[in-house]
This record gives C-alpha cells, sequence and structure tokens, in this order.
C-alpha cells in the first residue's frame, strides 16, 4: 500500500504568503494529478500560535538568522501559518477533499515541528507514523513546500520509522537558504530516501 503525503501547501508558503516559495502555487496542479494514483493521501498543515518562539517577533531577532534551542539549533521564521488565519489555510486550488488525514504540525509554541513524523525534539510524535502502519502502508511519496526543511525531514523521518521513502522534485519548491537545498538532498540520500526528478 502507498501514501502521497502533501506537505504544508498552505497559502503563506505561496507567492504573496508571509513565508512564500518561489513559485509555491506552481506545484498544486500536479499534485492534484497524482493523488489518484495512492491508496491514501495525506496532508500536513503547518500550524503555529501566534506566540511560537520559531518566530523571530517573538525572540527579538532578525528572521532567518539561527538561535540555540534546549531541543538544538532554531531558524528565526517570519510570522506564519498562525492558527486560523488565511495563510495557514491550504492553497485554494489545492484538492483537500482527497485527503484521508490533516496532520497539523507546530502548535506546541516552545517546539517547531518540520517533519510530518515529529516536532524538531525528534521525540515527540505526530501520530502519523500509527496512522501509516495501521492502514498497512509501507510506500511513501512526498510532494510539497519546501523541499530543504518540511519535506526533507519529513522524508528522512520515514526512512528512519521503517517506511519507504520517495521525493518527487518536481512537485516541491525549495527555500533554499545559504545552501539548505544541497545539504538537504545530500541528506536525503545518505538517510536512503529515493529522490526522483
Amino acid at each position: 500500500m502507498k501514501a502521497l503525503i502533501v506537505i504544508d501547501v498552505q497559502n503563506d508558503f505561496c507567492p504573496g504568503g508571509k513565508l512564500a516559495v518561489a513559485d509555491g502555487d506552481g506545484i498544486v496542479a500536479p499534485i492534484n494529478a497524482m493523488m489518484g494514483d495512492f491508496d491514501a493521501v495525506v496532508l500536513t498543515q503547518d500550524w503555529h500560535p501566534s506566540d511560537h518562539l520559531s518566530f523571530a517577533s517573538n525572540q527579538g531577532g532578525e528572521a532567518f538568522s539561527t538561535i540555540k534551542m534546549p531541543y538544538g539549533a532554531q531558524v528565526l521564521w517570519p510570522d506564519h501559518c498562525v492558527i486560523g488565519s488565511d495563510g495557514a489555510a491550504f492553497h485554494p486550488a489545492l484538492n483537500t477533499a482527497h485527503a484521508d488525514m490533516v496532520i497539523r504540525k507546530g502548535y506546541n509554541p516552545a517546539v517547531d515541528s518540520y517533519s510530518a513524523f515529529f516536532e524538531n525534539d525528534h521525540v515527540t510524535p505526530t501520530g502519523l507514523a500509527g496512522y501509516l502502519r495501521e492502514r498497512v502502508i509501507t510506500d511513501l511519496t512526498f510532494v510539497g513546500l519546501a523541499t530543504d526543511f518540511c519535506v526533507a525531514w519529513s522524508a528522512i523521518d520515514a526512512v528512519k520509522e521503517g517506511f519507504s521513502a520517495t521525493v518527487i522534485q518536481s512537485a516541491c519548491r525549495a527555500i533554499d537558504l545559504d545552501g539548505s537545498l544541497d545539504a538537504a538532498l545530500s541528506a536525503m540520500r545518505d538517510a536512503g530516501v529515493r529522490l526522483d526528478a
């Protein structure tokens, strides 16, 4: 059984959003077109309270700088995907009706959450692994935003959790912050993630 895991195709990550990824909306139609090829479709949604500690505005720091948090290095982001905001909503053209499940992540104000499987402390689970195992799904394909953060962390964690993981690069877009895309692609290869064009 195979699942399509659609990572964070939300307004704030698309052009005009608060943390826009270049051409972020360019992946919506290809993702919609592939949904019917899978036994299950899971959507993830970045879902932050306004006081989230990863927001530069709450740390008195510069956006895209890095600070040390108890769980490790943390990029400070512009405020984005605040719970209930239009920016946190899925892109309006995304076929959300096809989703079997929505995983919301990043709602703990003290810990960021890039991965669909764990918060950034690498300990607190989202529940996705259990859901997939109960559905007897073993092969996962990842698409969405952004390649070098939430997609990469999710795919790497999928392999760690014993799933087969493939990333369709043409249905992803990257932030590419200070070489983060090359680093993420290398980390995914090293972890055993399959990278498809």
